[in-house]
């Protein structure tokens, strides 16, 4: 209880800010941050020690932040539907996603290998500029530099706003 409850106190704060950058709300990432450490205590047998928990929590977290926007996006629907019968649905609804996530893993497969690294350690696992530095023994300026590099490229190849606009939705959404 008392590994558990510093565990909490260490990643508490930063699991609360990493949410904080979706939500903006801070009663819905207190609830984000209760939540993650209760899946955390039920699966207290099956954690792995080789494993990073970390990536664990960050990845608990993005999970539910995922299903937030995705609930969020089920009722929007549903009440246009209830709503506008007859509204011709935009576009962007009948977009293919799959397609959209292969686009975009085309894009960050193109990245220089180290700009890859870093872009897939701040965007998909959640970790800040300094985490990055420190894991990977460069600066938090060379982190910087090389995560605009890769919006850059990805904003520039992505020239269509409906595309970018998809992509967000993918990424916080489904």
């Amino acid at each position: 209880m008392l590994a558990f409850n510093e565990l909490f106190g260490y990643y508490g704060r930063r699991l609360y800010y990493f949410s904080f950058g979706y939500l903006r709300s801070e009663p819905e990432c207190e609830e984000l941050v209760q939540e993650v450490f209760t899946k955390v205590w039920e699966k207290r047998t099956a954690l792995k020690e080789e494993l990073s928990f970390r990536s664990y929590i960050f990845t608990i977290a993005f999970n539910i932040i995922r299903k937030h926007f995705r609930n969020r996006s089920l009722v929007n629907t549903y009440l246009k539907s209830q709503v506008m019968d007859d509204f011709n649905l935009d576009t962007i609804e009948k977009v293919d996603f799959n397609s959209l996530k292969s686009r975009l893993d085309d894009l960050v497969s193109k990245l220089p290998l180290r700009r890859k690294e870093i872009f897939t350690k701040s965007r998909f696992e959640g970790l800040s500029v300094k985490e990055i530095a420190a894991d990977l023994n460069i600066s938090k300026k060379t982190v910087e530099n090389q995560l605009t590099e890769a919006l850059r490229f990805i904003r520039h190849n992505l020239t269509d706003e409906r595309i970018v606009g998809l992509l967000f939705v993918y990424l916080f959404i489904l």
